[in-house]
């Protein structure tokens, strides 16, 4: 399956990211949401969705596992690093955005393993606890020891409009892992 990386459009901003979820009013995804044809990972309280041209819907309990490989991970000091280099860019008027990064999703049944792929929703990368939090949260929907539900009503609660730090989507995550 071929990907398109994904333009990014006005609505789509409306959210945010969260470790390797976009939690949007509409709904939340694994990575960014996708702009069709591309194919995109949607998640809710009865299952997971993969949208597009070849579309795919499972609920948690026919799942055995969900994790996301190739997310860009980087330390501290690379994203900031990073994160300078394009402001100084963008000063210079250098700067041009690039595709988000390219990960994939893998959905495991008790018989079969799907792959598609997601784009990275992080404008530079991901801390490794943020993706280890994601993983772990993303097993106990599977083992329905929690609901994704948590997100969304954070995201209704809150209406976030500002860009999360880091510790702050650790935070969250930590808080929605210890809700069961």
């Amino acid at each position: 399956m071929e990907s398109i990386p994904p333009q990014v459009h006005p609505q789509q901003r409306s959210g945010a990211m969260v470790g390797l979820f976009w939690i949007g009013a509409e709904a939340v995804h694994l990575g960014m949401p996708p702009v069709a044809p591309a194919p995109g990972v949607i998640i809710t309280p009865e299952g997971l969705r993969i949208s597009g041209p070849e579309p795919l819907r499972w609920m948690w309990s026919d799942l055995s596992a969900v994790r996301v490989t190739e997310a860009p991970v980087r330390s501290t000091v690379t994203r900031w690093a990073s994160r300078a280099a394009s402001v100084v860019a963008a000063a210079l008027n250098a700067w041009t955005p690039g595709s988000p990064t390219e990960m994939t999703v893998v959905v495991a049944t008790r018989s079969d393993e799907i792959r598609t792929p997601a784009f990275s929703a992080a404008s530079s990368a991901y801390t490794q606890r943020e993706v280890d939090l994601s993983h772990a949260l993303l097993a106990r929907f599977v083992q329905g020891t929690s609901s994704p539900a948590v997100m969304s009503d954070w995201q209704q609660a809150t209406q976030p409009t500002e860009t999360l730090n880091s510790r702050q989507r650790e935070a969250l995550l930590n808080a929605w892992l210890s809700t069961g």
